[in-house]
């Protein structure tokens, strides 16, 4: 399983690797609503949630979902705007970039958080044809109220929600992003120079070999492959390519290929030490457990957020008691955890056990 980039007449010129203030807060948000994928920063996820303001951890909790589970691609408004763009320099620049997005595009894009394994289509959004609206308010109402509430707001009032989303990123910045990404600038600048300068000097497959060993070039094919536990392709129609490093988001490797939108990747910038492995006994029930490819699949599926075995059946093409019985023996090894939302019961990866299982499997699932 892997996604694809076709780079067919891509020159040299039209891949950057640039930092990016608004992807690097999505990633900083992403931490503070899930600590456990990031141990490395756990000190400053203590620091700022103790200092948080209360009404702004209220919204925070408001439209977490465009961050927790999944990394949506507002964050990176310059790949939707016509023609491509570079990264701005500043939040606030960056923020103007999320102006220039549609109605259309910024929907589409909100609307990811409903479903944990978004599919994209091609064809009319959300926001113009009516069964895809009625069908992203179910989804959202399966999510939770919070998802009900913001997508029905989002798809009556885009505008409304655009300003909201907006002055929210802005107080994100004066409350603790400023300092932080003035600390982080300066190390993610010099990676995107030095994997630059790997580029110009030695060409683009081992610029990519540096940004990850996930990434190869397969210069036959004219095609980058980037190994995921999900399936996407996507091509630099345009001629370009962006490469954005992030300090916050170790392990993720995060791709985009939405239609029509620049294909961006998401790469992290070095990792911290992770805790002792579990015991024998514990890592043979464990490795077994994990041993057959569709649970594995499923970890990667509840790795990015709680999902019913209703969604996980329909993601795998599969019946509800196969997935149930995949489920039991995950929950037996005590990698999953499960609660009850309403009439929901939702599954959830533990990922601090995860994380006692070594590196390479932790960031192969959140890759």
């Amino acid at each position: 399983m892997s996604v694809h980039i076709d780079i067919a007449g891509l020159r040299p010129e039209g891949v950057a690797f640039v930092p990016s203030p608004l992807a690097e807060l999505c990633m900083a948000l992403h931490a503070l609503s899930e600590p456990g994928h990031h141990p490395g920063v756990q000190g400053w996820v203590t620091g700022v949630t103790a200092a948080l303001d209360p009404r702004l951890a209220d919204r925070m909790c408001e439209a977490e979902f465009l961050w927790r589970t999944t990394f949506s691609d507002l964050f990176l408004p310059y790949a939707g705007i016509p023609g491509g763009a570079l990264p701005g320099a500043t939040l606030a620049e960056e923020l103007d970039q999320l102006d220039k997005l549609t109605d259309e595009q910024f929907v589409d894009a909100a609307m990811e958080f409903t479903s944990p394994m978004p599919c994209y289509g091609e064809g009319p959004g959300t926001l113009a044809d009516p069964a895809q609206r009625r069908r992203a308010l179910e989804l959202a109402a399966a999510r939770g109220p919070r998802q009900a509430r913001f997508s029905a707001l989002l798809l009556s009032d885009p505008p409304g929600i655009r300003a909201w989303l907006r002055q929210f990123l802005r107080d994100c910045e004066e409350a603790f992003f400023a300092e932080a990404w003035s600390r982080l600038r300066h190390r993610l600048t010099a990676d995107a120079r030095h994997k630059s300068d790997l580029l110009h000097r030695r060409g683009l497959a081992e610029a990519l070999a540096a940004v990850s060993p996930a990434i190869t070039l397969d210069e036959t094919a004219a095609e980058i492959r980037i190994d995921k536990l999900n399936v996407g392709r996507t091509a630099t129609a345009d001629g370009a390519l962006l490469l954005i490093p992030t300090s916050f988001g170790w392990p993720h490797l995060s791709v985009l290929y939405r239609p029509g939108w620049q294909p961006v990747l998401h790469y992290p910038v070095g990792s911290p030490e992770l805790a002792a492995p579990p015991s024998v006994e514990q890592l043979a029930l464990r490795m077994t457990a994990l041993s057959h490819p569709v649970r594995m699949r499923i970890c990667r599926n509840l790795a990015g957020s709680a999902c019913t075995t209703g969604e996980l059946a329909r993601a795998h093409g599969m019946t509800a008691p196969e997935i149930s019985r995949h489920l039991g023996v995950l929950k037996k090894a005590g990698l999953i955890t499960t609660r009850r939302r309403g009439r929901y019961v939702q599954h959830q990866l533990d990922i601090a056990v995860v994380a006692r299982l070594g590196s390479d499997f932790l960031e192969g699932i959140l890759r």
